[in-house]
């Protein structure tokens, strides 16, 4: 997802470093599975293999393995671009869509009781992971801690940093002036060197 607040974009990462941990993370679906239709949520019930829920099934999917009722409440909130046939509406599960809507309702201070990207400003991502835990039990203080939930602050540091630097170097790029070709042509007279018009 291109643009948006560095912050929020981090924290995203790292719920998707612990939740879908994929080389795919917007097709895969709970066990390693993977789905090539994102017309909507696949709401495909796949059978927990362990932890406490094992013998359950679960609809977890995408890049935040959003289970279908998660989705389909989530995306009625901040969904840009539903489709709607008579008296059913469906939201499109593509990839750009799954950011989008994880994106808006973590900047939704309505949503959680807190302001998440304040806290994250101020440092407090343990404190915001662990809100966050009720939500996606793998961000630790939940039931079902993976092999990548004691590092996740550290992740979260990491990702963050690039974060930053991608948005600082997008701001140099947008703010660096643009020289027009009879520009660089003055300057190439006056100092005493060969017209490069004929270059641009």
């Amino acid at each position: 997802m291109p643009g948006g607040d560095p912050y929020v974009r981090a924290l995203m990462r790292t719920i998707s470093a612990s939740e879908s941990n994929d080389a795919s993370p917007y097709t895969v679906l709970y066990g390693g599975q993977h789905i090539s239709d994102f017309t909507e949520h696949p709401d495909l019930c796949i059978k927990i293999v362990n932890g406490p829920n094992k013998g359950n099934c679960t609809t977890a999917a995408g890049r935040y393995q959003f289970l279908t009722t998660t989705w389909a409440e989530k995306a009625r909130l901040y969904h840009p671009n539903s489709t709607r046939f008579l008296f059913w509406e469906t939201y499109s599960f593509e990839p750009q869509y799954q950011d989008e809507v994880v994106y808006a309702w973590l900047r939704d201070p309505q949503a959680w009781g807190v302001d998440i990207p304040t806290l994250l400003r101020a440092g407090e991502i343990n404190p915001v992971l662990e809100l966050l835990s009720g939500t996606w039990t793998s961000l630790g203080y939940g039931i079902e801690d993976n092999q990548m939930t004691g590092a996740l602050p550290e992740i979260y540091q990491k990702v963050l940093q690039e974060e930053l630097e991608a948005e600082r170097a997008s701001r140099h790029t947008e703010a660096r002036p643009i020289m027009h070709w009879s520009d660089w042509n003055l300057l190439s007279q006056q100092l005493g060197q060969e017209s490069i018009q004929g270059s641009f």
